[in-house]
């Protein structure tokens, strides 16, 4: 759906806008060296002398770079971005690129024309700060000489902490309770797309007392310095040349701006400090994830955080209650991430089990990582089962998570978004998968019970992408190192893929008791050759995923049936066109197709909107059909999505929900109950169905 972005602009109604305008009034100039004034040079040289690209982002309106640059005694020029850094039209010590400027085109085509001379110009002695750059899901600073390399995150901060207070770009700036550039407005966070990883750089700030994640790294190359940060500290002027600002925030940029002026003295003179590199800190395990689980076995994933070449064979010890231990071995896989997959068979069906993963040798400081979860109820005996369902969720902490397992959850199912990837770099790719499974409460939640996942648009590629997405491939692979479904999809003969080599799509189905689940994909066949249920027109499942459907659902027993995708089953009435209503060729060809088969129990389930609805189509398989939507698991709602329809019975605009389904057997009419549920536990909404309502015949 939306970009992941949409949080900038939220946070800026309201009170903060107030607030930004109100600091405004409060500060128009700071206490620094007039504007233009020139440094005066500590190596006896000219002052220096700097070339500006900077940008009016829209989420904070602000800017500065340049003024405050001036203030601090620079002389600030704009890049003239015909020419290579080393080949301004007058020489310059330094080049900035201001916070949020990757979101102005000359940005990347400046780096695509002249990203090569960027170098040569550190390595003559220059210095190039590159501040903040926003919503790239992982985006390089490209220019970076070889040996150097900086990788962005979408992690927001308010705090930044002296990480090497004696270096000269630390040493003279205020402290406030040990963080830097505090009392700032709000709205304008201090630290925007932290860094996530690095190679031969310092770290001299950063966002947490730990020193991770950076906030300004400094790397060296030849006789100069390369400073990537992910600081807003630019921020601090509106398009009046007011400050949006209180005063003293004002004035801690001008001595940030100070101190960057001396510093590229020192560089230009040969004084500056040498730069030691900052060793990355221990990679943070990933899981374990509890996937597929059936009656009598079930899939575990991990990525331990180990090097696969010293640690490349696993032990996953399991039992049941006193029931004597039980091992299976398994490797690490170089290929798949650095990740382990292991298969538990010969258990119990509705039985606990609890498991522990560890290295066959020993690794000295390793803490073994341990799980739990329940095997399947056996088809027929009766049951009841609570599965959460959810989609649109952010790489953050919520308690979203922590009332899903609240409320008795036994299972949960991810439809898409989940996590927001919007990249075809396989490395960004796999990066944001781990970042979204380290989450504390998501941890906690897929460590202690199975969970199966589909994609949507943003973990396929991009908003409103499609099969013919060029990307698409990468985003396969990232998505099957990192779950642990049953299958996902098939390989190039048509047959079920149970591993996670290449392969055409990750659609799988499962059943846990009384509910069967088809996670489909409406991705990655989308659009790459006609419909099977009308040629003249592009298809959406492909043919191999519909006849897949179509065996399975004429061989399922379950009471209840859902067929569930990321996007929504009708026409959200946007400009997109990922949704069911652009291919109501096939999905209407698959309810007639569950009409005419007298398949009972269906209903369907979406994500994807930003809002949660309930809609009754009536007896459209020949007995009434219902499609549940649940979106979003973060904070971003879409009202304009939630649009009227004769079928529509419930809906909210409410963010942190999802979808709690109770199946339950044990009553001489089976029941199945939804409930729409906020992260606070409110109640929205529920739909409650008999099996005798959906088709079942007594």
């Amino acid at each position: 759906m939306a970009e992941i972005g949409i949080h900038r602009r939220a946070m800026l109604a309201g009170g903060v806008a107030a607030a930004l305008t109100a600091t405004a009034a409060a500060t128009t100039t700071a206490t620094a060296a007039p504007s233009n004034a020139p440094a005066a040079s500590a190596d006896g040289g000219a002052p220096v002398r700097a070339a500006v690209l900077e940008h009016r982002d829209q989420w904070t309106r602000a800017t500065g770079l340049a003024e405050l640059l001036r203030r601090a005694g620079v002389t600030a020029v704009p890049l003239d971005l015909a020419r290579p850094a080393d080949g301004q039209p007058e020489p310059v010590d330094l080049i900035a690129f201001g916070s949020f400027t990757n979101n102005d085109p000359r940005y990347d085509a400046y780096l695509a024309a002249h990203g090569a001379s960027l170098s040569a110009f550190a390595a003559a002695g220059g210095v190039v700060l590159d501040l903040a750059q926003s919503d790239q899901f992982g985006a390089r600073p490209a220019y970076l000489p070889e040996g150097l390399g900086a990788v962005r995150t979408d992690a927001d901060h308010d705090t930044v902490h002296p990480t090497a207070p004696g270096h000269p770009l630390v040493a003279g700036l205020r402290a406030a309770g040990g963080l830097l550039f505090t009392g700032r407005a709000p709205g304008i966070r201090v630290s925007w797309e932290t860094v996530q990883e690095w190679r031969s750089m310092r770290v001299l700030m950063a966002c947490d007392a730990s020193g991770f994640p950076p906030a300004l790294l400094e790397g060296r190359h030849g006789e100069g310095r390369f400073l990537v940060s992910s600081l807003t500290v630019d921020k601090c002027f509106d398009a009046s040349g007011a400050a949006v600002q209180p005063a003293a925030a004002v004035e801690d940029s001008v001595a940030f701006f100070a101190a960057l002026a001396g510093y590229v003295r020192q560089v230009r003179a040969g004084t500056a400090p040498a730069v030691t590199p900052t060793p990355m800190p221990p990679e943070t395990p990933a899981g374990p994830l509890v996937g597929h689980v059936g009656t009598t076995g079930a899939r575990i994933w991990a990525r331990p955080g180990l090097d696969a070449a010293v640690h490349p064979v696993w032990r996953c010890t399991f039992r049941t209650g006193s029931r004597p231990r039980r091992t299976v071995i398994t490797e690490l896989s170089e290929a798949n991430d650095r990740t382990l997959l292991v298969d538990l068979c010969g258990l119990r069906p509705g039985t606990a089990y609890e498991f522990s993963l560890e290295p066959f040798t020993p690794s000295a400081g390793f803490t073994p990582l341990t799980g739990s979860f329940t095997t399947a109820p056996p088809p027929g005996r009766p049951s009841v089962v609570t599965m959460g369902l959810g989609s649109c969720a952010p790489s953050v902490p919520s308690h979203v998570w922590t009332r899903v397992r609240d409320e008795g959850c036994d299972s949960f199912v991810m439809l898409g978004d989940t996590p927001y990837v919007d990249s075809s770099d396989l490395a960004v790719a796999r990066r944001k998968h781990r970042e979204f499974l380290v989450q504390p409460e998501i941890s906690r939640l897929i460590r202690s019970m199975p969970v199966w996942a589909t994609w949507d648009d943003h973990d396929f590629g991009g908003n409103d992408k499609h099969g013919d997405h060029a990307g698409k491939a990468s985003n396969r692979t990232a998505f099957v190192d990192h779950r642990a479904n049953a299958t996902f999809g098939h390989d190039d003969e048509g047959v079920p893929l149970t591993d996670r080599g290449a392969g055409e799509g990750v659609y799988t189905s499962f059943r846990r008791g009384p509910i069967e689940v088809f996670l489909l994909d409406p991705r990655w066949f989308s659009r790459t050759e006609p419909s099977w249920a009308d040629p003249a027109k592009p298809t959406c499942l492909g043919r191999t995923q519909w006849e897949w459907l179509r065996e399975r659902l004429r061989e399922s027993t379950a009471p209840f049936k859902a067929l569930a995708t990321g996007m929504i089953w009708d026409d959200k009435q946007n400009p997109e066109s990922d949704d069911w209503g652009h291919y109501a060729h096939e999905r209407d060809a698959i309810l007639d197709f569950v009409a005419a088969e007298r398949i009972p129990g269906c209903f369907l389930v979406g994500g994807d909107i930003h809002v949660s609805r309930a809609l009754n189509y009536g007896p459209r398989v020949g007995y009434d059909l219902w499609q549940f939507i649940v979106s979003p698991l973060h904070d971003r709602t879409i009202p304009s999505l939630n649009v009227p329809s004769p079928h529509l019975v419930h809906s909210a605009v409410e963010p942190h929900t999802f979808l709690k389904l109770v199946a339950d057997t044990t009553v001489s009419d089976p029941t199945l109950t939804a409930t729409w549920i906020n992260r606070d536990g409110r109640r929205l909404f529920e739909v409650r169905r008999t099996a005798s309502e959906m088709g079942h015949r007594a």
